[in-house]
């Protein structure tokens, strides 16, 4: 699994009054001529986590790629955010021979527009790097790094673009321990400091600890509070026989469990 960060030109500030939070109204989107959105309404709020959970195939990474400007809806309007970060998971994608300190600084280079490295630029890669603990790796090869590490390296980049909006493709799925709360621990670092934090996830537990969940089947099958959505009736909504289990009148959450591929195969 080789991870990779897609992202828009630095803003070099935190996020101000007058930023603009990412948006989408009635938000559709086909891909391969199949519908992977329709009709999708949403609104993100600075200084809030939100998970988004459904199946695979439901269109969780479509919304991410939609929000960061990286795809055009087929109808609908988006509102796009000041400035955006987005980490994305591929797979069979070699990179080039970069150390993990050159890629946390790519973040700090805008597409077209060369300039010099700044003070400013030297101080934002070293706090990144410091922050996803991974200052100690600085020279080595980023694609001999383990999973764990690629990705923190690759948050890295991410945390160094100063991006107002930030888009994570299931950031924590399959990794170590330790680099989960390392990650976490950012994620709720930056959503204190007023970002807009956006996450994918297919672990319950994980999005339960956001500030809302949005459940995607290839369209909004609810939003809101955790312990208001992932709850069976909206679950089974999205999931249909991959949940089993049922919470009865009681919280009995933990009895829950999905059946879920955990691919990007179908867009998920």
């Amino acid at each position: 699994m080789i991870l990779t960060m897609v992202a828009l030109p630095p803003t070099g500030q935190s996020p101000s009054p007058e930023s603009t939070a990412p948006a989408l109204s009635g938000v559709s989107v086909l891909r391969g001529g199949r519908p992977a959105l329709t009709d999708v309404t949403l609104d993100f709020d600075p200084g809030s986590i939100t998970a988004l959970v459904g199946p695979n195939g439901s269109g969780k990474t479509t919304l991410l790629e939609v929000v960061a400007g990286l795809r055009s809806p087929t109808s609908g309007r988006v509102t796009a955010a000041s400035s955006v970060a987005m980490v994305t998971q591929n797979h069979g994608r070699g990179w080039l021979p970069l150390t993990v300190r050159e890629v946390v600084a790519m973040a700090r280079f805008t597409a077209g527009r060369p300039r010099r490295f700044t003070d400013a630029d030297h101080r934002a890669v070293d706090a990144a790097m410091e922050r996803l603990e991974v200052t100690d790796l600085a020279r080595h090869q980023f694609s001999g790094l383990s999973g764990g590490h690629q990705q923190r390296a690759s948050i890295a980049q991410a945390v160094a673009r100063d991006a107002e909006t930030l888009l994570l493709d299931e950031p924590v799925t399959g990794l170590d321990l330790a680099s989960q709360e390392v990650i976490l621990g950012v994620m709720d670092e930056e959503r204190s400091a007023g970002r807009v934090i956006v996450v994918s996830t297919h672990n319950l537990d994980e999005a339960r600890h956001a500030d809302r969940v949005v459940v995607l089947a290839g369209r909004l099958v609810a939003q809101g509070p955790p312990d208001a959505v992932l709850c069976p009736d909206v679950l089974r909504a999205a999931y249909g026989e991959r949940l089993l289990g049922d919470h009865g009148e009681h919280d009995h959450r933990h009895e829950l469990l999905l059946i879920d591929d955990h691919g990007h195969g179908s867009h998920g």
